[in-house]
């Protein structure tokens, strides 16, 4: 199994869960299996084409997917990811 950690401003999609375990072994697959069980994060985490949202960035451990293969990234049983929301603010 495959474990996908869901940060606190989401948890509210997913009824308090703060990881989702699941056999896929991509990124994609893990993604798609956390959304299928927790329909009210698709829009936060995917836009109307179903690409993942530019605000939003996932790990797998410690690597950006953007540095890796995207959402194709493959997974070996055990890996932990993470999803990080960008947070917008800072001094006007």
């Amino acid at each position: 199994m495959n474990s996908i950690i869901i940060p606190t401003p989401l948890r509210k999609f997913t009824g308090g869960t703060g990881l989702f375990e699941s056999p896929a072994d991509s990124v994609k697959g893990l993604l798609d299996d956390l959304v299928a069980s927790h329909e009210g994060l698709r829009p936060h985490l995917f836009d109307n084409d179903g690409d993942l949202r530019s605000f939003i960035r996932v790990y797998v451990g410690d690597e950006d997917i953007h540095e890796l293969d995207g959402t194709a990234t493959r997974l070996t049983p055990g890996t932990e990811v993470s999803i990080i929301p960008a947070i917008a603010g800072g001094i006007s």
